[in-house]
């Protein structure tokens, strides 16, 4: 499958952030120096909750998580950068999931696609990859 334009900008969603602090495949795509990767105040807030349960999951300290969740390469957004669009990512998420609407509003805002493993994100028009996806992409 060949893309148009290089990937260069991600919004990442606490699903594949997660994958990234516990070791798993999605570490690979934050890797690659060429594609800068921002996330929300709020997705980072949602990682910070589910570390007890990765912690338990895969035998990992909840410290090393909160360590490995510092050294990635994330740039981080406060609500405020994107509050212009958190109405237009509200109704295009109704009947969704609304975690996800301030990583949708995000992305809209610095129009790009969302990197999540999330099917909720389907129909939100701004396109979406996976984990599996970007990996067979940038051959990762």
């Amino acid at each position: 499958m060949q893309i148009s334009a290089p990937l260069k900008k991600l919004a990442a969603d606490a699903n594949v952030i997660l994958s990234a602090i516990a070791g798993k495949a999605a570490l690979r795509v934050f890797l690659k120096e060429d594609i800068e990767i921002a996330t929300t105040e709020f997705n980072i807030e949602e990682v910070r909750e589910y570390i007890s349960v990765i912690s338990k999951r895969y035998e990992l300290s909840e410290e090393i998580l909160e360590s490995q969740l510092k050294l990635l390469p994330l740039k981080i957004h406060p609500r405020h950068f994107y509050e212009d669009q958190i109405q237009k990512a509200s109704k295009k998420m109704s009947d969704r999931d609304e975690d996800d609407i301030e990583l949708l509003a995000l992305a809209m805002k610095l129009k790009i696609p969302v990197w999540s493993n999330d099917k909720d994100f389907q129909h939100s028009g701004i396109e979406v990859y996976t984990t599996a996806k970007l990996l067979n992409i940038l051959k990762a």
